[in-house]
């Protein structure tokens, strides 16, 4: 309910600045956009490479998303500077969700890794572009190791305990309570996983790198797409 308020605070505050007399949706569009990503930064200027990298990053996520049949669907791409991201890929679940299942996991991560895989195929290399990526995708990853019980290697354990809250909320440190092989085990499982992600996302966009070349093209032109397009 507070999410709400706040998103058509937002769009009220943006209707009276456009001289308009009604909450439009394209008004709440622009609104739910500066509420999860913040304020267009159209002062920035990007050279077209840079423009075309984020282009292909952000479609090899939107296009991992649509082929995978467990990702939520996609919403909105758009290639707009806002906050700190040079672009975005936005989904919108269909369902409320409390429960996530291993596979869902593994289709979410593949979509996650989809801009990587899309830079490596376009343009033979990666950048810096996809490092929250990475970043989320290992969180996610060490997570099914060693809280959810997903690995098949060691099985329904809890590896780690955590200390409690830390200062101000913050998450607290965790304990050890398992050997240096386990750690190594550890690793080589979570390692295991954003690989295959990896590999589900590259194979899925050389299958349809025409689709992604085509996508890419338009919304380097058109700057926004919408999730129908």
């Amino acid at each position: 309910g507070a999410d709400l308020q706040n998103l058509l605070n937002e769009g009220a505050i943006l209707t009276a600045r456009y001289g308009e007399k009604t909450i439009s949706m394209a008004t709440l569009e622009e609104a739910m956009d500066r509420v999860v990503a913040g304020p267009a930064r159209k002062s920035r200027v990007i050279s077209e490479r840079e423009k075309a990298i984020t282009a292909y990053h952000e479609v090899g996520h939107a296009l991992v998303a649509h082929l995978l049949p467990k990702v939520d669907p996609v919403h909105k791409v758009s290639i707009i500077s806002r906050g700190q991201m040079g672009g975005y890929t936005r989904l919108v679940s269909d369902e409320d969700r409390s429960l996530w299942s291993k596979s869902q996991f593994r289709e979410f991560l593949a979509f996650a890794l989809g801009g990587h895989a899309a830079e490596k195929i376009k343009f033979g290399e990666v950048t810096t572009g996809a490092s929250n990526d990475i970043e989320r995708v290992t969180s996610i990853a060490r997570k099914m190791v060693t809280d959810y019980g997903m690995s098949e290697r060691l099985g329904p354990v809890q590896l780690g305990k955590r200390d409690g809250a830390g200062f101000l909320g913050a998450d607290g440190g965790e304990t050890r309570n398992y050997s240096a092989e386990t750690a190594r085990e550890i690793d080589e499982e979570v390692r295991d996983i954003v690989l295959t992600a990896l590999d589900t996302a590259e194979s899925l966009l050389r299958q349809h790198q025409e689709r992604l070349t085509l996508i890419s093209e338009s919304l380097i032109k058109k700057e926004i797409l919408e999730g129908r397009d």
